[in-house]
């Protein structure tokens, strides 16, 4: 069987392979929705964290301002997801799910402004 040359596919018993692979699609996906890579534009950026602790499928995404002292800084937003959802059985990620889940997460995180208004 051949495997597809975009298929993004890791081995589900390493921790790091997992979290890289995670780590990438982000940054494809915040590029993909307008957000340049160094932040250097009129609003305040973007500071994208994860954390996927030893020994735990729970993967957590946080969308800070990269400067949360400035006026257009808004509210962090942040979701903790188990990486059994975005993988199958065989380590091929399911990116259709996880760019849902991380778009989801920067439409809210664009939205925040606006409510406080």
């Amino acid at each position: 069987m051949e495997e597809k040359k975009n298929e993004k596919k890791t081995n589900l018993f390493d921790h790091n392979s997992i979290k890289h692979v995670l780590d990438e699609s982000v940054t494809e996906i915040v590029k993909n929705k307008g957000f340049p890579e160094d932040g250097s534009f009129n609003s305040t950026g973007l500071a994208i964290t994860s954390k996927l602790p030893r020994f735990s499928d729970m993967y957590t995404l946080t969308i800070t301002s990269a400067d949360p002292q400035s006026i257009s800084a808004k509210p962090p937003v942040e979701f903790t997801k188990s990486v059994t959802k975005w993988f199958t059985k065989d380590g091929v990620m399911v990116e259709g799910l996880f760019w849902k889940d991380v778009e989801g997460l920067i439409n809210d995180y664009v939205k925040e402004n606006k409510k406080s208004k």
